[in-house]
């Protein structure tokens, strides 16, 4: 082959490197982030309560503050929790009873921040003659054994003035307490949204909800295994700077949030959109928090639901801040820090 014939193949193939060097700086940083995304399993209770989690996965949030999120849908936060204990996932969604049982129990968990909090109320059948907590009194009330609606229930009976000899505890799912109610088995229900509104919907004038407000707020939290959180700090710092983000995003897309939520927990909108208030999304670590956490406890010292031997835990050794007082300190409030 002739040199004339050569120059011409040789400058088509510089030209095609450059080429190919000018596309690869072009889309290689973009390449080589998606290789390096950090991957951690997570255990999420599906419903409204896990709306920072499920917003940060649906608008690819996690994507880009440099994770891959797989998640495993459950029904409840105990389940979650339960799952990361045993090796399944890495990070949970979980509310209070799970932390409180899993802290008395001493397994080494981390509660890294609260995502979302929201209050348990009280439906009543309006036959039954309820018209304040004192008239609890006589009442057969359904309520979830192991879970917040457990506590709230003792809370609001000790707010009234009653004991549990005064009443007729039914223990049921939440799914099982608007047949019952509706059946005339039960008088009333206590329990978390969104049941409370199916059974006011369902069941309309024939039932009235009770003014408990306050008396118990059930908690929604993050929760990783503390040799999880010591071997990727980075990792949970950065799940957590997502949620914040989701938080934001949530705020100023109130609409849209609704619309994205109810679609993943397989509600519709308009079942949503009326209880939207009710759930309090904000990431901190705060007071209220070791409030409840601490209410919890003692209801289960109370009443003998803990391992043989359990003690009030030192949530100060459970509650770690570090991760969310790095990305903003502000969200951080515990007197004791």
């Amino acid at each position: 082959m002739h040199w004339n014939s050569v120059r011409p193949i040789a400058a088509m193939a510089g030209y095609v490197a450059l080429c190919c060097l000018a596309i690869g700086l072009a889309i290689g940083p973009d390449r080589a982030s998606a290789a390096e995304l950090l991957k951690a399993r997570l255990a999420q209770n599906l419903g409204p309560i896990s709306g920072l989690a499920i917003v940060a996965k649906s608008k690819g949030i996690f994507e880009k503050h440099g994770l891959d999120i797989t998640v495993s849908n459950f029904t409840s936060g105990k389940q979650c929790l339960d799952t990361v204990i045993g090796g399944g996932a890495d990070i949970a969604t979980t509310a209070e009873a799970p932390v409180t049982a899993s802290a008395m129990a001493n397994q080494p968990i981390a509660f890294v921040a609260g995502m979302e909090y929201s209050d348990l109320k009280t439906v009543v059948a309006v036959k039954a003659g309820v018209k304040t907590k004192a008239d609890l009194r006589g009442k057969r009330i359904a309520f979830t054994a192991g879970t917040g609606s457990e506590v709230y229930t003792a809370t609001l009976l000790k707010s009234a003035g009653l004991t549990p000899k005064d009443v007729t505890l039914v223990n049921l799912r939440p799914q099982e307490m608007l047949p019952a109610l509706a059946a005339g088995s039960i008088d009333a229900i206590d329990t978390w949204e969104p049941h409370i509104a199916n059974a006011k919907k369902a069941l309309g004038e024939a039932v009235a909800e009770l003014d408990t407000k306050d008396t118990y707020s059930e908690t929604f939290n993050i929760v990783v295994m503390r040799p999880y959180l010591d071997a990727n700090p980075a990792l949970v710092e950065k799940f957590i700077a997502a949620l914040i983000d989701a938080e934001v995003w949530m705020k100023a897309n109130p609409d849209e949030a609704i619309t994205v939520v109810a679609d993943a927990v397989g509600m519709k909108r308009d079942e949503l959109a009326p209880i939207w208030a009710d759930y309090v999304y904000r990431v901190r670590l705060d007071d209220r928090l070791i409030e409840i956490l601490k209410t919890h406890a003692a209801w289960r010292l109370e009443s003998g639901n803990h391992p043989p031997g359990a003690a009030m835990p030192d949530f100060s050794k459970i509650v770690v801040t570090e991760p969310l007082r790095k990305l903003d300190p502000a969200r951080v409030t515990l007197s004791w820090k």
